[in-house]
């Protein structure tokens, strides 16, 4: 087993999502360290929702989709 009940081969097939969890993130810190549209309260919370809700989703998407594949492949 290796992280969160899934096998090897199914975080193997689920790998292609962390590029885009990984650009995802990369985005979001620099929003946190650079911020183009200064310190107003909303553009802060607009930009990192924009990034941070898109980044739980897939991460949860991903998590569940490897328990599907998981109990799929146990079930042949």
């Amino acid at each position: 087993m290796c992280a969160w009940q899934l096998n090897r081969e199914t975080v193997l097939d689920l790998s292609v999502n962390i590029i885009p969890l990984g650009i995802l993130l990369f985005f979001s810190i620099l929003f946190m360290i650079v911020n183009p549209w200064g310190w107003d309260p909303f553009p802060i919370v607009l930009t990192h929702f924009l990034t941070l809700f898109p980044f739980v989703l897939l991460a949860i998407l991903s998590y569940i989709a490897g328990l599907k594949i998981q109990s799929e492949e146990q079930g042949e």
